[in-house]
Formats: C-alpha cells, structure tokens, sequence
C-alpha cells in the first residue's frame, strides 16, 4: 500500500482467494465450518462492552440444515435497549472527542485481523447461517468487509482534507462533526459486510451506535463484534441489541437523543420507519439523518446485437449466484427473439449444470434461500406461475424444504410485460424474461423504466453503441447503478460506490466518501486576525 494524509494508508481492495481444490484456504474455511457447524455458541448481546444474557433465547440453525442447531440467541427487553442507548451516550463524551487517526488505527486493525486470522471464521460464520457458497463468502464477508473498513478510512481523510479558501484576512476551517446524539443501525441477513459497515462507518467518524442485526445474521454478526472488540473498539461505542424490532426501533426512536438511521433492507419498512421519524420529529434535539439501502427489482436488456452467450451468462450469474438475495440480483429479463433461442438454450445449460445442495460441499453452485418464509413466498410465485396462462416456467420450477429451504433455480418466460413476477421483488432464485420484438428496443425501454417502482440496478448488453447510449438516456432514472455488458451484481468498494433511488432508497452510496458526509455534522469555524474597531463602510463617506 501507498501512503496518503498524515501516512494513513492509501486503500486497495483486498484480492480475493481462489479456494480451488487442494489450496491452503479451502482447508481452512473446511475445517472451520466443520468445527462451527458441529459445536453450539451462545451470542449474548454486547452492551457497554459487557456480554448481556437474558435467558430469553432463540435457537439459530442453518438454511440449508434447518433441524440442526448451531447456537442460541439472547433477546432483548426494553431496559437492554434504554441501557444501551445511555451506555452509547455515555461513551460518546470521550468517543467524539478521540483524534481521528486513533478511530482510524482501530479500524484499519480490525481489516487486518478479517484479512488474516478472521478470515476462515467469518467466511464459515457466512457460509453456515446465510448459506452461501465459499466464493460468496469470500467475496462478502471477507473482500468486501475489508474493503469498507479500509477505504472508509481513506474516504474520512479525504473529507477532512477539503476545506474552504482562507485568505490573508481571516482563517476558514471546516470541523467535521459527528452527529449530535446516537444513531441506530438497522442490517440485513444477506450481506455480513453490509451488517458489519452500517455501524462501523458511523462509529468511524465519531458517532456512537445502537445496532441491530437481522435476527437471521446473528451468527455471523457475532464474529464481527469479536473482531471489532479486539481491534479496540471502546466499550459503549457500537451497542448490539437483538429481538423484536417493533419494541427496539419503539424505544430508540422515543429518545431525543436519537439522531440517524442507517437501514438496509426492505422498502416497506423503511417507509414506516420514516413515517415514525417524522411523527417523532419535535421530540428530537436535532434533525436525524435517514439513510436506506431497500428494496430491488433489477433488470437486464438485451438488445438484438448482444452476443446471446453473455447474455445467458449474464442472467446465469446476475439471477441464482447467492440464490437471488442479492439486493441488486436480477429478476427480470428483456431478450430480443432474434437472439431468444440462443439465449434460452445456453441458459438451460447452465440451469442443468448447476450442483445445489450445502455450502460445505464447495462444488455446489446453489444453496438454500434464508428461511422458511422467504420458502414459502417463492413457492406461492412459482405455483402461480405454473397456473397462468401468460406464464411459462422453461427451467427448474421444483422446491423442497424437508432438509433445508432449497428453491431450485426458475426461469418464467412471460407474454405480458407486466405480469407479477416481473414487477414484484421476489429476493430469490426466479427469474422471469419478457421476448420481445427486434424493431421494439425503444418501447421496450420504456417498459423497463415504467414497470417498477424500484430503482437499484440494471445492465444494458449490446453491441451497437447507439443501443447503448440509447439505454443509458432512457434508463437513467431506473437504476442507481448501471452496468454496460456486464450483469447488475458485483459492485466493488471504491469502484462501484453502491445504491439506487426510488423505492430502492435514499442512494446515498455505501462504498464511497457520499456515504461517510451524511453521518457528521459540519461546523465551519472562522478566524479573524485584525478584528474591525469601527462600524463604518467607505460607502458611508
């Protein structure tokens, strides 16, 4: 690495291991899964630095094992909550005041400790509880956590470094505050890194959070918390709480003190959530900041010069790679018919060859989707599917969730561009594809940006560029992140800063300096040398 202000080190995404048969770290996330998967862990939550037990637990088992338990839970009451946002202002006195290059020195700690003796745990933390593949792991809670902490980092010197013009009369400087009061971070079960960054970017600049995980990333998000306390995170500083979100998200909410929200998950309740500040808001000493990351219906088009092997790789890897749940995983699909039958065949193909089954056999493509619910949910769809008269299912189609919630991977082809599948998100396994004629590229782009409320990714493949620049204009409302040939997944920490607007939230960019400026609060400061000793102005003679 380079060195950059102050010699802080100048960021690089962290490379990303091959685990190919025989290689030192697939026999090591191997072994880890196998002594995790085959032992039980207790995760109190952590509040002011302490382990809290209740007594009140909840048992955590695998998607793909569901009858196999791995582990319990502590669930909050109401006074864990209260504790933790007192213990969190608490701790603020000193935390806010703390040079930035110490907050900086614990996290850049903590993603050399994922990038070395973590690694294998949280990858296998991942694979057992979320129930992805090595190489989703991987690339998630190992590569894409390490890149947030250490190009957060990056980001907070480059924000502190821009400041206003001074001139010989007065000094200007920008001090970049944290946030007044305590923020609250809200994570989801599909991304470790995303549940270890919306509380660790905050705490970085200097803010102090209450933090609650998805209840189906718990496990995982134990073994961040590991991390982080023995990269010196201070007691009081990032406050885990886990249970009932309705009574937590009550009770942080109540405080004056509560000052911002950083959310990732669905678009329904971070509306309500939203709703909930703005009733709240004349309890409150400061204006929260609200920042979200929600919901998806991600889209790929193709145009007729596309070459129809990337484009069913595309959908291949864009659809069923993490079993659809990735917020920017594709689910709908616009296909020429001059190069359908082609796109249709290769896909099959892959569909054919994809191994589904347990994470810890790492020859597997596919596993199971999150839980029961989500099961349920796609089921529903499918079935519908298999019932319509405008809809034909050409691949998969079959679910069984007697061992695990395993959703074999869908393909719907629709004649109505507006049938459900291809507007309601789904965050699984099932994509739906709308053939459409050569000559109707134009309408059919407008079909795209009209047909969802959401607004996260999308992906354009073309050969002609007109075609492209064409979709470019057309779509740009329609996804936060666009990709040109590619699928609509893999965004990459400090290249492909990351999120959507509409429905799909507040694009505020995780992965980028934007994110960071939202949760500090400015306050320029200026200096006069020579202060005026008379009111009068030349123009007063």
């Amino acid at each position: 690495m380079g060195k950059g202000f102050f010699n802080v080190p100048v960021a690089v995404n962290e490379p990303v291991m091959s685990y190919a048969p025989g290689s030192a770290e697939r026999i090591a996330v191997a072994e880890a899964y196998k002594s995790m998967f085959n032992s039980k862990v207790e995760v109190p939550m952590y509040i002011n630095g302490k382990d809290v037990k209740t007594g009140n637990t909840r048992t955590m088992s695998p998607p793909h094992d569901h009858q196999h338990i791995v582990g319990e839970y502590h669930i909050a009451e109401q006074k864990h909550v209260e504790e933790a946002i007192a213990t969190a202002l608490e701790a603020r006195k000193t935390w806010s005041q703390m040079p930035w290059e110490q907050r900086a020195g614990i996290f850049l700690k903590a993603a050399e400790l994922i990038a070395g003796p973590y690694r294998a745990k949280i990858n296998a933390a991942t694979m057992i509880a979320q129930s992805k593949t090595i190489h989703q792991a991987e690339i998630d809670a190992a590569c894409e956590l390490i890149d947030f902490l250490r190009f957060n980092v990056q980001f907070m010197t480059d924000i502190y470094m821009e400041q206003p013009e001074s001139t010989s009369d007065a000094w200007n400087r920008v001090e970049y505050r944290p946030l007044e009061g305590f923020t609250y971070a809200v994570t989801p079960f599909n991304f470790t890194a995303i549940a270890g960054n919306l509380p660790a970017c905050m705490a970085l600049m200097g803010n102090v959070v209450v933090w609650k995980p998805s209840d189906s990333q718990v496990y995982s998000a134990k073994v961040i918390m590991d991390i982080f306390e023995e990269a010196g995170v201070p007691a009081g500083v990032i406050n885990v709480v886990f249970g009932d979100p309705v009574m937590i998200t009550d009770t942080v909410m109540a405080s004056p003190d509560f000052s911002g929200l950083h959310f990732t998950g669905s678009t329904h309740v971070f509306k309500e959530l939203w709703k909930q500040i703005g009733n709240n808001i004349h309890n409150y000493k400061t204006y929260p900041k609200i920042v979200g990351e929600t919901g998806g219906k991600d889209f790929i088009v193709a145009h007729k010069t596309a070459n129809a092997k990337q484009v069913a790789t595309a959908i291949s890897r864009g659809a069923f790679e993490f079993q659809g749940q990735k917020c920017s995983a594709a689910s709908r699909a616009y296909i020429p018919k001059g190069i359908w039958a082609d796109v249709k065949n290769y896909v099959i193909e892959d569909l054919k060859s994809f191994k589904m089954g347990s994470p810890e056999d790492m020859s597997n493509f596919i596993t199971a989707v999150i839980h029961e619910g989500s099961f349920d949910k796609l089921a529903k769809f499918i079935d519908g599917a298999k019932a319509d008269s405008d809809a034909e299912i050409i691949a998969g189609g079959n679910y069984d969730k007697s061992k695990g919630y395993f959703i074999e991977p869908t393909i719907i082809v629709t004649t109505n561009p507006k049938y459900t599948t291809m507007s309601t998100e789904l965050f699984g396994p099932v994509m739906t594809i709308y053939v459409y004629e050569d000559e109707d590229f134009s309408e059919t782009l407008k079909l795209v940006d009209e047909t969802s409320e959401y607004a996260l990714t999308g992906a354009i493949i073309a050969k002609d560029r007109y075609a492209v620049e064409e979709a470019t204009k057309a779509l740009q409302n329609a996804a936060g992140n666009f990709y040109i040939n590619d699928k609509p997944t893999g965004a990459v920490v400090g290249q492909q800063p990351f999120g959507g607007a509409r429905a799909s939230g507040t694009n505020d960019k995780a992965g980028s300096a934007q994110n960071l400026l939202r949760w500090v609060s400015p306050r320029l400061i200026k200096e006069t040398f020579v202060t005026p000793v008379d009111y009068r102005y030349p123009f007063l003679g």
